[in-house]
């Protein structure tokens, strides 16, 4: 049993008579802390409660199949547990594993809470009091606030994903029925005794057409499309008025129908031009159903690789991987007034780093960021190496926060914006600095407003 001596140098005992800490201490026991020597494990009904005499433990957490250190208890006196005392469904919220070989005083909740309201009785209310609101409170914010962060998740990939999903959609119904005129061309085609010389002749010609200029003005092809319908018109080829329009959207002009006449005479001519139009468009719209279902996948490989969903939590990481993807999943975010510059250094070193949660810390600030420019302006994302650190700098061009609002911005519950909009700079800043070990700043002026984030190669051990 631990006597007087051990426990009254502890802080937390401070105030109480000896009598009180001596009935605390013989209702105890000392447990030794050993290296690697598990305590206390999460989940389980916390129905002791843990006081560091001396040594050290470390508080881990399993997050899926990954277990991390979320804290150490290193000073005498930080405690653990105990929380049935007033909470009869309190639970152990992480695992207590001896780090450095020392002492613990490990007292039954239930000793706890009898000596509480016999020494304390006021003091035990208040706390019974506060544990039931804190659960409900807790609880209640934060279903609140993963619903609202996985509704803007789900909203920003939905609305990336519309565009190259409608795109792919309405190709593959083009490709049906460019598809069937191809193939109907081609029946007219044979039909009309075209050798294999002039086939060939054909398909040469049509692999030079040169394809329009992206940009092209509408004017140029409404001029294009003239010429060419008029040059039909001359030949007597059937459904010019439909063909013309074809051929000129591939590029073809009236110099290029001369040359296919000289190849295919007069009998191939309206069926040739026609499969060069159909095939010209299954080529094309093949072209842009590959375009939109890459766009598809990379959006898909971006949102995995931003939820670090097949991957460990802790581990070596590039970060600029995590700015680019977070960029991708905030594509919906940036309007086309702002524009995006990249600044990474050729020599960035990966660091360690809890991925997911830096994915958070680039989502918070450049979220931000692009609200403050409110539509126009220019967002710099740059990363470098400083000595052994890693620096990322995130620079919006907006208005600039005033001295009040820079000085404030890491607070806990400052917002600027409407509920449940808020500055998310607090949550940035524990990420960075307690789970890290790094630094976050802000400097701010009129047009120029600079997050930096400072990361360690490796994460100090206490973090």
């Amino acid at each position: 049993m631990l006597h007087l001596d051990d426990l009254r140098p502890i802080p937390l005992f401070t105030g109480l008579p000896d009598d009180q800490l001596a009935q605390l201490a013989a209702g105890g026991e000392e447990v030794a802390v050993e290296a690697g020597v598990e305590l206390f494990h999460q989940g389980e009904p916390a129905d002791s409660w843990w006081v560091l005499v001396d040594g050290a433990v470390d508080l881990l957490r399993h997050v899926g199949a990954e277990r991390m250190v979320v804290g150490r208890m290193d000073r005498p006196g930080q405690w653990a547990g105990g929380f049935r005392a007033w909470d009869e469904h309190g639970v152990y919220l992480g695992t207590g594993v001896g780090a450095v070989e020392g002492r613990i005083l490990r007292v039954p909740a239930d000793l706890l809470r009898r000596r509480t309201d016999e020494w304390f009785p006021f003091g035990g209310h208040l706390i019974a009091g506060l544990f039931t609101t804190a659960r409900s409170i807790e609880a209640t914010a934060r279903q609140r606030e993963s619903l609202l962060t996985l509704g803007r998740v789900a909203a920003g990939l939905a609305h990336e994903l519309n565009n190259p999903a409608a795109a792919a959609t309405r190709a593959v119904d083009e490709l049906e029925s460019s598809g069937l005129a191809m193939r109907a061309s081609l029946g007219r085609l044979t039909g009309s005794h075209v050798t294999a010389e002039q086939f060939a002749a054909l398909e040469t010609l049509r692999r030079r057409i040169e394809a329009p200029v992206t940009g092209e003005r509408p004017l140029a092809l409404a001029d294009r499309e003239d010429a060419v319908t008029s040059w039909l018109e001359s030949r007597d080829v059937a459904r010019s008025w439909l063909l013309g329009p074809e051929l000129a959207a591939i590029g073809v002009d009236p110099g290029w129908c001369e040359r296919a006449a000289d190849v295919l005479g007069e009998a191939a001519l309206e069926p040739g031009l026609a499969w060069v139009a159909s095939n010209s468009a299954v080529e094309s719209l093949l072209g842009e159903l590959k375009d939109s279902t890459g766009r598809i996948f990379r959006l898909v490989a971006a949102m995995k690789s931003y939820s670090q969903m097949d991957r460990g939590s802790l581990q070596r990481v590039d970060p600029t991987e995590g700015i680019d993807n977070t960029l991708v999943v905030l594509g919906h975010k940036i309007p086309q007034g702002v524009t995006v510059l990249r600044e990474y250094d050729a020599d960035i070193p990966v660091v360690e780093a809890y991925a997911g949660e830096l994915n958070q810390v680039w989502t918070n600030v450049i979220d931000n960021a692009l609200d403050a420019m409110d539509g126009v302006g220019t967002l710099r994302v740059a990363v470098r190496r400083d000595d052994e650190d890693l620096l990322v700098e995130i620079t919006d061009s907006g208005p600039g926060m005033t001295p009040v609002v820079a000085g404030r911005a890491f607070d806990a519950f400052f917002t600027t914006k409407e509920a449940n909009a808020g500055l998310g700079l607090d949550i940035a800043r524990r990420i960075v600095e307690e789970r890290h070990g790094g630094r976050i700043r802000i400097d701010s002026a009129p047009g120029r407003t600079v997050v930096q984030v400072r990361l360690l190669d490796r994460i100090p051990r206490q973090a």
